[in-house]
């Protein structure tokens, strides 16, 4: 008798949060004019700041016993345990992570990437979405120049 095999659902599962943290692009390779000349305002020896708006996206089978691809609760307590320690902060002065990078937004989303790889399962990981404005926003989904999909 053959046994008959339904394959389990692929979901994308999301959760949004949102932090606050000051930031200075600034290469110090670079003369100060040079900095300005590429990052514009945005490189005033001030700073600056956003309220962040990150959007993690997971992607993987439903467990056939919570017919879920992860608790929203779990996935909730790692996203915090990632972006909490970002918050009201000086990305540049406060985290380690951007002493040596530059910390434009694209370097944010693949912190928190790298980051949140460290708690999820193996291959669960889909996206990280962020939003520095209304305006613009930054999605890292793992992959490097050289990547080949398909």
């Amino acid at each position: 008798m053959a046994h008959s095999f339904t394959p389990a659902p692929i979901v994308y599962v999301s959760r949004k949060e949102t932090f606050s943290a000051s930031h200075r692009l600034f290469n110090p390779q670079l003369s100060q004019e040079e900095n300005e000349f590429l990052f514009g305002k945005c490189t005033n020896p001030n700073g600056h700041g956003h309220n962040y708006r990150v959007k993690i996206t997971l992607r993987g089978k439903q467990d056939h016993k919570t017919s879920m691809v992860m608790h929203l609760g779990k996935l909730t307590k790692h996203l915090k345990s990632v972006i909490d320690p970002l918050d009201h902060k000086n990305l540049d002065l406060d985290i380690p992570h951007f002493k040596n990078v530059i910390s434009t937004t694209e370097n944010v989303s693949i912190y928190i990437w790298k980051e949140m790889q460290k708690l999820l399962p193996t291959g669960v990981l889909y996206e990280v979405k962020v939003s520095s404005t209304d305006k613009n926003s930054f999605t890292y989904r793992g992959e490097s120049q050289g990547d080949h999909q398909g």
